[in-house]
């Protein structure tokens, strides 16, 4: 079974190596590459180049999640499209046999996705959240639309009767997978399918991560709600379940104080995504998909060494 593999990137230097080297030593070798690059001014798209990948250029201001994938896809050549984050790497080289693999018990399967890991550097709050979203048992028909496009597989002919939404401010992934769920088709979960993924995010950033999310599931589910109620009950049970996993693991002090903020940001700033319209304004754009880029550039120009955000 061949594939295209679609990677969306903006100034990933630092990480695409590793994602394009597992990609290389993989047992399935008929892939094709494709680079979605939104203007990146590091080695990003050099680096990919000496993989071989195909660069497709989408501008920065033009940028939403959705369209980036429909623009890589558009451009791939295969039936089979993995999509990967820039920031991940393969844990086995049967990562795409693994994740490819439910598409051979028919057309009914539209989408597939795999386990995802943080690395040992990952705040502990982040990997509660990977095994909690991201189970060690697989799934081949799971009963909801939860999915994600860090490491997942489509049908390009399913595609075809429905892109991405490009207006969302996150969860295109989720809007797509419910819609193949309403034309009855399957989702598959497939833990062996695993990839390291590296947020290692600031506060700031974990809060407008999940504030345009909530944004985007408001749009997708205008039943839901979010209300203060939501925000103190979820914070409160999930730091003290954090607490409770990392003394019995014996690393509560060197986490604690991650904890407290990391569960804070999560549902603050899913409580603001789903008080806010999903107008989204050059400003909130910036916010939302520039944050770090803005935020060297301000350091930069008052003479600061830059913080890494990555």
């Amino acid at each position: 079974m061949n594939c295209s593999i679609v990677i969306r990137a903006y100034n990933e230097e630092k990480h695409i190596g590793r994602l394009l080297e597992g990609i290389k030593q993989q047992t399935l070798k008929d892939v094709e590459i494709i680079l979605v690059d939104s203007g990146s001014t590091d080695a990003t798209v050099p680096i990919a180049e000496s993989f071989g990948a195909r660069i497709v250029r989408i501008p920065s201001a033009e940028f939403t999640f959705g369209r980036s994938l429909n623009f890589g896809v558009r451009a791939a050549t295969r039936e089979f499209i993995v999509i990967a984050s820039a920031h991940v790497y393969p844990v086995y080289p049967d990562w795409l046999e693994s994740l490819l693999s439910p598409f051979a018990a028919g057309e009914r399967v539209a989408l597939t996705y795999g386990k995802q890991r943080g690395p040992e550097s990952a705040k502990f709050s982040e990997q509660q959240i990977f095994h909690q979203w991201y189970p060690d048992v697989s799934n081949l028909n799971q009963p909801t639309a939860f999915c994600n496009n860090a490491n997942a597989a489509i049908r390009k002919s399913m595609w075809e009767k429905n892109p991405y939404d490009e207006t969302l401010t996150g969860l295109e992934d989720l809007a797509w997978s419910k819609w193949a769920k309403e034309q009855g088709c399957k989702i598959a979960y497939v833990a062996e399918a695993e990839i390291v993924h590296i947020h290692n995010e600031t506060p700031r950033g974990v809060f407008n991560r999940y504030r345009r999310e909530a944004m985007a599931f408001k749009r997708i589910y205008p039943e839901a709600h979010f209300n203060i109620y939501d925000f103190m009950r979820l914070t409160i049970t999930n730091i003290f379940s954090d607490l409770w996993h990392a003394a019995r693991e014996h690393v509560l002090l060197r986490n604690i104080a991650s904890i407290f903020w990391l569960r804070f940001m999560q549902f603050y700033g899913t409580r603001m995504g789903h008080r806010e319209t999903s107008l989204v304004t050059p400003q909130l754009r910036e916010t939302f998909y520039y944050a770090r880029e803005r935020k060297r550039k301000e350091e930069k120009d008052r003479g600061v060494e830059p913080i890494r955000y990555d």
